[in-house]
């Protein structure tokens, strides 16, 4: 199986997950599985069947956290080169040659992607055009609305 990279900060979130499935959720389902167990016919009892769903959830989950965990590969962006190349984990400014607007991205792994947050995976397109690039060069993002130009304003390694 293929490493996973990750930034320091999504290792520590996976680890934190982990910890919370087995010490907080792995046991409150088994107290509900108890209790529902005590209300008598297992059969009828949606109660049980819910939680008896649940429980396979988490620990599906923390298979696959551990699978993770045991595969990542941590990257720690601020002991790297530092040559102003974009790559895993660096922080990118970008301003989209055709409107003059800036936007700013954190390439991270695909776990660790969120949008919401300007964190994208390394895998997406616009983290595919820019690795390798460095400040003031342009790169061109194949989107499903078409090309978009843009010139990289800053590369932090933070």
């Amino acid at each position: 199986m293929d490493n996973i990279p990750m930034t320091v900060v999504g290792s520590k979130a996976l680890e934190v997950e982990l910890l919370n499935l087995k010490d907080v959720e792995r046991p409150r389902i088994v107290e509900e599985i108890a209790t529902a167990r005590a209300h008598g016919d297992l059969k009828e009892n949606a109660e049980y069947h819910a939680a008896k769903e649940e429980q396979g959830f988490i620990e599906g989950r923390i298979k696959e956290v551990e699978s993770k965990l045991s595969r990542m590969q941590v990257i720690d962006v601020t002991k790297l080169n530092q040559d102003g190349r974009c790559v895993f984990g660096t922080t990118i400014t970008l301003m989209n040659i055709e409107d003059d607007s800036e936007i700013t991205y954190q390439i991270v792994g695909e776990d660790e992607a969120d949008i919401d947050k300007n964190k994208i995976s390394c895998h997406s397109p616009i983290a595919s055009a820019l690795m390798g690039n460095e400040e003031g060069d342009e790169v061109t993002v194949k989107a499903p609305k078409g090309d978009i130009v843009y010139e990289i304003l800053e590369v932090e390694y933070i």
